[in-house]
């Protein structure tokens, strides 16, 4: 066990993992978090205010970043994994748009 925690401090203090660190590969998709945390709380509120076509735009954004989070050397996973739970939430925001849409278009 003590190697293990040895070995994760020796990596911690590298100077790879601080360049890491202070790169735009990390703080990008670290920024670029708060767009589906955004949509992860909204999945409680009123789904009136959700508008279709700008959920369909941040699919299509967050397919195309996932694709280059995936192509780009070195693999930027952490910009996939940004961009992997973003599409999820999008997709659930606008499934119950068009559900919500359905159900006002039913009662007309």
């Amino acid at each position: 066990m003590s190697s293990v925690f040895r070995k994760l401090t020796t990596r911690l203090k590298s100077k790879e993992f601080r360049d890491y660190l202070l790169s735009t590969h990390f703080w990008g998709p670290v920024a670029n978090w708060g767009i589906p945390i955004a949509a992860i709380g909204d999945f409680k509120k009123d789904p009136k205010f959700i508008s279709p076509i700008m959920t369909v735009a941040l699919c299509l954004y967050s397919a195309m970043f996932m694709r280059f989070a995936w192509k780009v050397e070195p693999r930027n996973l952490l910009l996939f994994a940004c961009h992997f739970t973003n599409e999820g939430a999008q997709l659930v925001q606008l499934t119950r748009a068009i559900i919500y849409n359905s159900q006002q278009h039913q009662e007309k």
